[in-house]
C-alpha cells in the first residue's frame, strides 16, 4: 500500500542482489544435502553440508553488506525517502535472521565434530533445514517486493489457493 503513494522512488536493485540470491540458494540444497545425509547416518557429509551451509550464508551477508555499500555510494541513503528505508529495514532484518541461525547452525556443527547422538544429531540438522528454507523463502518474497513483482506474486499465490 505504501508503494502507491507519491513520494515512493523505488531503488535500483543492484545486480548484486541476484548473485546473493543464488548463493541463499546454494545454502539451502547445502543444509537439504546436510539432512538427508543426517537420515542416512553419514556424519561426514553432514559435516561437509553443515559447512558449506554456513560459508555461503556467511557469504550472502557479506554480499548483501557489499550491496548497501553500493547503493549508498550511489546517493540511497536509508533516509532518502520511503522506498529506501523499507529496502534497508527488510534486508536488514533478514540478515539478523540468517545470524541467528548460524548461531544454530553453529551448535549443530559443533555437535557434528563432537559426536552428538545420531538421533539428536538427526533431529537438530533437520530443524536447521526448516529454518534455512524459510529463510530462503522469505528472501524470495523480499527480493520479489523490492523488485516490483508484488502483484505478480500476490497473483501467482491467489491462484494456487483457488
Amino acid at each position: 500500500m505504501r508503494m502507491a503513494l507519491s513520494d515512493w522512488q523505488p531503488l535500483p536493485i543492484p545486480p548484486l542482489l541476484w548473485l546473493n540470491t543464488g548463493v541463499l540458494v546454494l545454502s539451502s540444497i547445502a543444509m537439504q544435502c546436510a539432512s538427508l545425509a543426517a537420515r542416512k547416518g553419514q556424519v561426514d557429509m553432514v559435516r561437509l553440508g553443515l559447512a558449506s551451509a554456513g560459508l555461503t550464508a556467511l557469504a550472502f551477508l557479506v554480499g548483501q553488506l557489499m550491496a548497501w555499500r553500493e547503493l549508498s555510494a550511489d546517493g540511497y541513503f536509508l533516509a532518502s525517502n520511503p522506498a529506501n528505508s523499507f529496502f534497508y529495514l527488510l534486508t536488514g532484518m533478514h540478515g539478523l535472521h540468517i545470524l541467528g541461525g548460524l548461531v544454530g547452525l553453529g551448535r549443530t556443527t559443533v555437535g557434528a565434530w563432537n559426536g552428538a547422538r545420531p538421533q539428536r544429531l538427526r533431529l537438530s540438522v533437520e530443524l536447521c533445514a526448516m529454518y534455512w528454507h524459510f529463510l530462503l523463502f522469505v528472501w524470495l518474497a523480499i527480493f520479489a517486493l523490492l523488485a516490483g513483482w508484488a502483484s505478480t506474486l500476490i497473483d501467482i499465490c491467489r491462484g494456487l489457493l483457488t
